[in-house]
């Protein structure tokens, strides 16, 4: 974990690396397993934004808790769920972290800790206050961290949310991953204020933007944010400003922006940047890189073949989470 205001040292950066590898590959996989047929229903991918699911969880102990959004793959993987059981989760099979019923927005570990994967726009919000409000009434020295989209800063429940967490001062990270873009509604024609962390400060968080695009900056800056809540401090909030480089789900034909636009950002891809700063440092090398995606592809292999290898959830047991018999 790094410490505030400081960046991570050699190894933290090269775990960095290692992370935002294995999203990349694992989401470059559910693309073709999408395309064959094999998965399923909708599939919102993570590509471009590796960089801040590495370095918020990187940041985060096992005791912390944390609620996402239905674009949540590289969330469930930084945060340790088991690739096996989130592709699993994929397939819709049993094995699934959500026993299949979920699939691809619906992941969810309560051992460790994470509650979703939610389907609605700003619905995992109120969920985190609830889970703070929670672990401040037990006493419990725990934090935990919202990640949210930009469009789920125009519903109420942001507002609600944010104003209900200052008042109790309640141990929350609010981290709005503004990729830019509410589905295909560009950030301007949605928000009349585009600084989106000056928004949040008008509750009277500490807030700030974030190059979400570094890896590094992402874990430094939720580190400090981390600790300030920790040392009872109250809410904080992170603008993580990144970018989204395939459309926001397969089914979207991705009209509504500038080719131009997507080439000037995918320049700036997190993978590259980060791998050629361990360059230039010594720390790593061309092989050493490829060593890390031979072991994510490795590991993706081993989870596809888990979740070729598990049944279906029988019929009978459909409605067995769903419902409860009274007495």
């Amino acid at each position: 974990m790094t410490r505030p205001d400081h960046p991570p040292d050699s190894a933290q950066r090269i775990d960095l690396l290692r992370q935002m590898v294995r999203i990349r590959r694992f989401e470059e996989r559910c693309v073709q397993l999408y395309s064959e047929g094999t998965i399923r229903g909708f599939l919102h991918l993570y590509i471009g934004e590796e960089a801040v699911a590495a370095g918020v969880l990187s940041a985060l102990a096992p005791e912390d808790a944390v609620v996402s959004t239905y674009r949540e793959h590289g969330h469930a993987l930084a945060r340790g769920v088991p690739m096996s059981a989130i592709m699993a989760e994929m397939y819709g099979r049993v094995s699934g972290c959500s026993r299949g019923h979920g699939g691809s927005m619906h992941l969810f570990d309560a051992e460790r800790r994470f509650y979703g994967g939610n389907a609605i726009v700003a619905g995992g919000l109120p969920i985190a206050v609830g889970l703070a409000l929670a672990d401040a009434a037990r006493e419990r020295h725990a934090v935990t961290v919202c990640l949210f989209g930009d469009g789920a800063m125009a519903e109420g429940e942001f507002h609600e949310s944010l104003n209900l967490a200052a008042l109790w001062r309640l141990p929350v990270l609010f981290a709005c991953e503004n990729n830019r873009y509410a589905m295909g509604t560009a950030l301007a024609r949605e928000h009349a204020v585009t600084d989106l962390a000056l928004r949040a400060a008008s509750y009277g968080l500490p807030s700030w933007p974030v190059d979400g695009m570094d890896a590094c900056a992402v874990a430094a800056a939720t580190d400090r944010a981390v600790a300030t809540i920790r040392g009872g401090g109250g809410p904080c909030f992170l603008e993580l400003r990144t970018y989204r480089f395939r459309a926001h789900s397969l089914y979207d034909a991705d009209r509504y922006r500038d080719k131009a636009e997507i080439a000037q950002w995918v320049r700036r891809d997190p993978i590259p940047a980060l791998f050629a700063h361990l360059r230039d440092a010594g720390d790593l090398g061309d092989d050493d890189l490829e060593a890390l995606e031979r072991a994510a592809d490795d590991e993706i292999d081993a989870a596809v073949a888990v979740a070729d290898a598990a049944p279906v959830e029988p019929a009978e047991d459909l409605t067995r989470y769903v419902y409860t018999e009274l007495p």
